[in-house]
């Protein structure tokens, strides 16, 4: 009997397409009912860059995003391409001290708006407001945000926003925390 129960599962096994649970996540997504409901990455990327534009009020396409994690938290980054353009500097400066005070004050609409959506990290950031800290940060053709907290539970909430952020806007920075 507890041979005939090895060859079974060894049959199983082999049995499983390359990739095993991956797999069977995208056949399970394929058989979803509402599966053509599901919008494209592609779709969503376009709809998180219109909105970004829309609610940060400067172009995507003419700025640069970098999302950075650290030990104590991490930066928001946002630099204009062409270092002459002004009015994207200026914009970008507004719309991330801004930033500083809806976060402060446990808003965090903006990405809510932009990703269509409750980002990992931001209802714990809410809750724990009081144990993070803002500082905006302006750079010559920018500005950052910088985010920290000593706080081991702020901090890993900080990491689930900004690595959310990362993949979301496809910005290529690293999902690990950056060595000081």
């Amino acid at each position: 009997m507890k041979n005939l129960v090895i060859t079974v599962f060894i049959s199983v096994l082999i049995s499983l397409p390359a990739g095993g649970q991956e797999a069977k996540q995208d056949d399970a997504m394929k058989n979803c009912p509402m599966h053509e409901q599901h919008p494209s990455q592609q779709t969503h990327h376009a709809m998180v860059e219109s909105q970004g534009d829309q609610a940060m009020r400067f172009p995507h396409d003419k700025t640069t995003h970098h999302f950075r994690l650290a030990t104590d938290g991490g930066t928001i980054q946002v630099t204009v391409n062409d270092p002459n353009d002004k009015t994207n500097t200026e914009a970008i400066r507004s719309h991330l001290s801004h930033i500083v005070a809806l976060f402060g004050n446990g808003d965090f609409s903006t990405p809510m708006f932009v990703h269509d959506g409750i980002p990992p990290g931001v209802t714990t950031m809410k809750l724990m407001k009081s144990a993070i800290h803002y500082i905006y940060e302006e750079m010559p053709s920018g500005a950052r945000v910088r985010i920290s907290s000593a706080d081991a539970i702020a901090v890993a909430a900080i990491h689930d926003f900004l690595r959310f952020q990362i993949t979301d806007h496809q910005t290529g920075d690293i999902l690990e925390v950056a060595q000081d």
